[in-house]
Formats: C-alpha cells, structure tokens, sequence
C-alpha cells in the first residue's frame, strides 16, 4: 500500500506565510510528478502546482511569484512554501503523486490538510 500524508497547515493572517509537506511512503518503487492542489468550500478541487523529478515546475497563474513547489526525492517528500498569502487561498490542500507502488503506476492522493487566511 502508498500513503500520502500531509503536515502543516493551518491558521494564518493575511500576507503571512505557512509552509505545508506531504511524505509518501509504502510500497514505492519510482515517483513521477508530485503536485499540490487544492479546494475551496463550494468550488471544484483545482490544480495549484506541480513538480517533476528534476524538479521543473508549473504554477497556476493566481500563485506564480506566491508559492514555491519543491521535493526531495531521496525522502519521497514534497513541500509548498506559501507566501503573501490571501484569504482567496483558503482551502484544503491535497497532495498528489504518479507513481509505481506495489499495485502499479497511478495517481495517489493524500487526505488533504486545511490552510485558512483570515483576520
């Protein structure tokens, strides 16, 4: 079995930052692009970012200069440094990995960590 476990979010104020991580473990033989996404109350799951083994990345238009996607392979980690932070960011957080584990390749989610911005 892979397990996606994410860490770190929370409470915030606007214009502050938080720092969320997402540890996959179990039966892993290779990990391919690990992303973040993300929903808000009564909106659709969206894609926040996405990063690939040699570390390229992709970022949705509304976090580019904001948020920060990085990994390190050698501990299957991935984590989002997320700055200036706005109330418009309020969501739960999913990681997401494509991956070879032990029933094959496909996609694994994690449970999903709250970040809230507020005043």
């Amino acid at each position: 079995q892979v397990h996606l476990v994410e860490s770190g979010g929370g409470l915030v104020q606007p214009g502050g930052s938080l720092r969320i991580s997402c540890a996959a473990s179990g039966s892993i033989f290779s990990i391919y692009t690990m992303g973040w996404y993300r929903q808000a109350p009564g909106k659709q799951r969206e894609l926040v970012a996405t990063i690939t083994t040699s570390s390229g990345t992709n970022y949705i238009d509304s976090v580019k200069g904001r948020l920060t996607i990085s990994r390190d392979n050698a501990k299957n980690m991935v984590y989002q440094q997320m700055n200036s932070l706005e109330p418009e960011d309020t969501a739960v957080y999913y990681c997401n990995a494509r991956l070879i584990g032990g029933l094959g390749y496909g996609d694994y989610w994690g449970r999903g960590t709250q970040v809230t911005v507020s005043s």
